[in-house]
């Protein structure tokens, strides 16, 4: 998830059905959470059992200007492995964008989108390599560049 200071989610990506209600729900506590802590406590909150139901759970979160990146984990995964996997998220957005900011993820969201799918599928890491990731953009930019558009021709 991504939310800025205000609470308004710019990104919100769940690998566990959740009603859209739910959603909602969970994003506004997640952010509630969140966003009372000081700057100076610890970056891992155990126990996401008040929120999605599951004791195992973890969130694990960063905040960079205006904007939260949280992550909603079980407990095999690694605080410190995410909190580097949400480094890297930034730094390859950052590369794209050029100093990412908020505007961007709100009229780009297709290409932060696909960045995090090139991260993370069906919620298991699958890279967390910038180099790597940043190749399969650039290929991913190439291919756009070459696609034939297909014009709808209605013949009379």
């Amino acid at each position: 998830m991504i939310f800025n200071l205000h609470g308004t989610p710019r990104l919100s990506k769940f690998y566990r059905h959740y009603p859209e209600q739910k959603q909602q729900q969970i994003i506004k506590q997640v952010y509630q959470i969140v966003s009372r802590r000081g700057d100076a406590v610890c970056n891992f909150i155990e126990g996401g059992d008040n929120i999605l139901g599951d004791k195992s759970l973890k969130i694990i979160y960063r905040h960079y200007a205006t904007l939260y990146i949280v992550f909603c984990v079980d407990s095999s995964e690694s605080e410190l492995a995410i909190l580097d996997l949400i480094q890297v998220f930034v730094e390859i957005l950052d590369k794209c964008f050029r100093n990412v900011c908020e505007l961007d993820l709100i009229f780009h969201v297709d290409k932060v989108h696909y960045v995090l799918n090139e991260i993370i599928i069906g919620g298991l890491v699958i890279e967390n390599s910038i180099p790597n990731i940043l190749q399969a953009l650039e290929e991913q930019k190439k291919l756009e560049k070459n696609e034939i558009p297909v014009f709808y021709h209605e013949s009379h």
